[in-house]
């Protein structure tokens, strides 16, 4: 089991949004070395925090569970 750090800004999805689906897909990661490291290295029961940045209150908003193993985004060629 591994602890991560994954940010995300709370106008585009926020940890409210999370609580709400239960579930959800991390989409629209374009760095390379992001992807890679959720491809590779982030495993299903490691736990995430979720960071939410540009916003009044920056910092850690809760944590989630990884319960699925990564694949390719579905908005992958989106532009």
């Amino acid at each position: 089991m591994a602890y991560w750090l994954f940010k995300t800004e709370p106008d585009t999805f926020s940890i409210d949004t999370l609580r709400t689906q239960k579930v959800s897909c991390w989409e629209g990661v374009r760095n390379y070395q992001a992807r890679n490291m959720m491809r590779d290295q982030v495993k299903v029961g490691d736990f995430v925090l979720i960071y939410h940045s540009s916003c009044k209150n920056v910092g850690v908003a809760g944590i989630a569970k990884v319960v699925r193993e990564a694949y390719p985004d579905h908005f992958q060629f989106d532009p």
